[in-house]
């Protein structure tokens, strides 16, 4: 199964940071988010993505064709003009990286990549998101539901805390910031069927988040799995931080393949 990421947005309100790369490709403890998000995939078995990049696409591209030499040991003889590499430090990637316009819309940008797909599910996901969701719970929920798209749903927790105050002022409960309104919203993290794309129409203006999937749970094509751990987008530069701090200090709960592997920072 694809695994298809949203990588092309501006990310204006990360602009500290997106104003020299894009958005997915801002680092967390050295990494980008979007190396995290495809670890992530790829601890599950899920090692073919197809990147849908716009906003300085290049980069993107880049990171990935110079991805070996990067984390592999190598010499490089001036005088001879050759590169020897030695041991490989790489992942087992297949990345596809299509240019879907520096404007277009999720919905736009996901209708590009049908001929990448083909006739036959996928994963989805936004491209500045970590989350500890399961994804093999996460395919068997869609499989039984019968339906065209199962999207993760979270409750992310409130920005400030929360107070309970009684009439005579005083406060007798405090909670650092708990869960907003108790309301389940858009977490990312889909399974696809192909049918799909017969809710996406062409145009580089549609949003994926408007018509197409108002349209799926109109017809009751849309199925919740509903995802109580760990969820945060990287919106702000204070969440960057955050989870540059979680990433440091080895209490990063999206870091699912660290139980395999060895944090190098």
């Amino acid at each position: 199964m694809k695994v298809v990421i949203l990588a092309g947005g501006l990310g204006t309100r990360l602009s500290e940071e997106t104003k020299l790369i894009p958005k997915p490709m801002v680092e967390i403890g050295g990494k980008p988010i979007l190396w995290h998000i495809m670890k992530i995939y790829s601890h599950y078995g899920f090692n073919d993505f197809i990147i849908l990049t716009g906003y300085k696409s290049h980069i993107i591209k880049d990171y990935f064709v110079h991805y070996y030499q990067q984390y592999s040991d190598i010499t490089v003889d001036m005088q001879n003009n050759s590169v020897e590499i030695h041991r490989i430090k790489t992942e087992p990637w297949k990345v596809t990286m299509l240019y879907t316009g520096q404007d277009t819309m999720t919905g736009g940008r996901i209708k590009k990549a049908q001929e990448y797909i083909g006739n036959e599910p996928f994963l989805l996901t936004y491209g500045d998101g970590v989350s500890d969701v399961n994804i093999d719970d996460l395919i068997k929920s869609h499989k039984e539901s019968g339906k065209t798209v199962t999207m993760t749903a979270v409750q992310p927790s409130g920005r400030f805390g929360a107070l309970v105050i009684k009439d005579d002022n005083m406060i007798t409960s405090f909670m650092e910031k708990p869960k907003g309104d108790e309301s389940w919203i858009n977490g990312g993290f889909f399974v696809c069927e192909p049918q799909v794309f017969d809710y996406i129409p062409n145009g580089d203006d549609v949003i994926f988040e408007r018509a197409p999937l108002e349209n799926l749970a109109k017809d009751r094509k849309l199925n919740a799995y509903k995802h109580e751990g760990f969820w945060r987008p990287m919106d702000t530069l204070k969440d960057k931080n955050d989870l540059t701090e979680m990433w440091v200090k080895n209490t990063a709960p999206w870091a699912v393949w660290l139980d395999k592997e060895v944090l190098n920072v």
